[in-house]
Order: C-alpha cells, then structure tokens, then sequence
C-alpha cells in the first residue's frame, strides 16, 4: 500500500496542528481531513475510504473512545483502524480492548509518532497481502501475540504457565522475564499449543508439562504457584500422574 489515507480529530487547535503536520510529512501518509470532534470524524469515515483515524480520547458530545468502540464493531480489519492521542495513560487498557493499533501519549515528539505510523503502515501491508494479524500464532517452537500494540515473540521453553484473567491472557515466563498480557482466550491459545509441551488442568491455567516442579493428590506445583486441578481435566491429571509414577 502506498499511502494511508488519514485523518485527525481532537478539540485542542494546537493540538489538533500538530499531530496534522506530523502526518504531512509523512511520506506514506496522506491527510484527508481534520476535524475538531468525533461526530464530523464519524461522518467522515463513512463517506470517505480512511485508513487511520489519529483521534484525540477527552472530547465533548462523542469521546475518541465512543467513536472507536463503535468502529470496532462495524469496521472490517482491512478497514479504519485507531491510533489514539491522548495526554491520559489510563485508557491505554480500553485501546487494546477496541483494537487500536497505537497509543499516543501527549506530549509526543515525531520521532515517536513516526515510529507508530509505520506499524500501522506494516499492518496494512501484511493486510494487502491477505495474511491475517491473528491473535496469537503458533510456529514450531514459539508464538507470536499480540501485546502493548505490538507483536511479541514467546519461546515455548520460556514459558511456566499460562492464566486466563476475564479477556485477558497472563503468559508466565521464566525469571527475569515479566509476564506477557495478551488480549485473548484460552480456548484460543490451547487450540494451537502442542498437546505433548502443554496441559490445561483448570479453566484458568494452561500449564508446561516440563516445567512442573511437583505433583500432588489435586495439584501441580511450578515454582512457587500451586495450580489446582478442575474437575473437567481430571482424566487429563490421572493421565499426567500416570507419566510421572
């Protein structure tokens, strides 16, 4: 894709400049329109082809997050997708939730927002040449998801366990690594796992079969995280328990 056809939306003129010039100097980026609240922005995105809308969250009448959720819901992912501009860090949650493909922090310099437009720019590109931007996708020995609006490599050997949190994922890994948070399920995630590496024994965890330290009467034990087994993978406990006498 050559040029991405944007537009700007925030109720600070100053603001709204800047993040216009930005996107006019941009080689790969073409500015369409900007607009001073989410219902023009709205308007706009239905009678024109958009790809990136910059969008300012704290607005009167329709906020950037309004206006977002109700894309989320109707737009195609070869269609408008967000990048949010905001000077509040705690939406940054309910972007991932809409599926916005960056966050802006306010004040942002170019070389920040330089470096967001061209993930949206590879987004696009990998949508042009019909591969999808799964959730998480499974190579032989690591998988990609997608976290902090980016797409994260996991080794399989790096991980303990895996916690579902609601419509969140927890992807425990090896010290010193920090957990990885992942919008998705673990009905998706246990789907593409290699059953041999991986054993769901809770409707909340996932967990590496290598990595068990110990093995209980109703439990399994890694590090210092004591899982118990659910009633629904009991045959798959017995199954592992007989493996492990």
């Amino acid at each position: 894709m050559t040029k991405l056809n944007c537009i700007t939306v925030d109720d600070e003129p100053l603001a709204l400049g800047l993040v216009s010039a930005f996107v006019e100097q941009t080689p790969f980026l073409n500015l369409t329109g900007r607009y001073g609240n989410a219902v023009q922005a709205l308007q706009a995105i239905h009678s024109k082809e958009i790809h990136l809308v910059f969008l300012d969250i704290q607005m009167p009448d329709l906020n950037g997050m309004e206006l977002a959720r109700v894309l989320s819901k109707t737009a195609s992912p070869d269609q408008t997708k967000i990048i949010f501009t905001t000077a509040y860090n705690q939406f940054a949650v309910e972007g991932y939730k809409v599926d916005a493909l960056g966050y802006l922090l306010k004040p942002f310099g170019y070389e920040e927002f330089l470096e967001t437009a061209i993930k949206a720019k590879k987004y696009f590109d990998l949508i042009q040449e019909g591969n999808s931007v799964p959730e998480v996708e499974v190579k032989d020995d690591y998988l990609f998801v997608k976290a902090d609006y980016k797409l994260v490599r996991i080794d399989f050997e790096s991980i303990l366990y895996i916690e579902s949190l609601k419509d969140y994922l927890k992807i425990h890994l090896v010290a010193p690594a920090k957990p990885v948070m992942t919008l998705s399920s673990l009905k998706a995630i246990e789907e593409k796992l290699v059953p041999g590496k991986f054993l769901r024994l809770h409707r909340s965890f996932i967990v590496a079969i290598n990595k068990i330290d110990s093995i209980s009467k109703n439990s399994v034990h890694v590090g210092s995280m004591d899982i118990s087994v659910g009633d629904l993978y009991k045959d798959a406990f017995k199954e592992l328990l007989s493996k492990w006498s």
